[in-house]
């Protein structure tokens, strides 16, 4: 379900400061595609991707909004964070080693503690993410991984597959 206001209650694209631990960082979130374009559409599914490499943020949501979902990019842990508590998305694609105070574990603790939202983690560390996913009793619906370097097709994939419905 589409809810406009949350789409209008989010920063766009646009630069915004962050205060932590005497550090400034200047952040960019983004919207695909615009609010223009899905305007009216209520069924689109909505994925956060925190990427902190953004030419490859670019290349997923451009990839992802061209198979008909809605991406907002962020590209730090603490962003990631704030973006969380005024966006509910379907899913999130989610750098384990983001740079920063902030890595993508620390983003998915704080994830876990208040919502189920399925995470797919895009690295090249698997050993640590596998020994998480059994000690937590993680599915791949809820949890999984996408090596890096992957190509475009695979991630399509892997979110298609976890954020298809489970039929009973």
């Amino acid at each position: 379900m589409y809810d406009s206001d949350a789409a209008n209650t989010k920063p766009v694209s646009g630069n915004m400061s962050l205060q932590k631990q005497g550090y400034t960082y200047n952040q960019a979130v983004y919207i695909y595609p615009s609010h223009e374009q899905f305007n009216g559409q209520n069924t689109l599914q909505r994925i956060l991707v925190v990427e902190d490499d953004t030419t490859l943020a670019t290349l997923e949501a451009e990839v992802l909004a061209a198979h008909g979902y809605i991406v907002v990019i962020v590209d730090s842990g603490e962003l990631a964070i704030a973006t969380l508590q005024n966006y509910n998305p379907d899913l999130v694609v989610l750098d384990l080693e983001l740079t920063g105070p902030l890595n993508g574990w620390d983003v998915l603790e704080v994830l876990r503690t208040h919502a189920s939202i399925p995470v797919l983690f895009t690295t090249s560390s698997t050993a640590t993410l596998r020994k998480y996913t059994r000690g937590r009793g993680e599915t791949r619906l809820t949890l999984d991984h996408l090596p890096k370097p992957y190509p475009m097709q695979q991630l399509l994939k892997r979110v298609q597959r976890m954020l298809t419905p489970v039929s009973s």
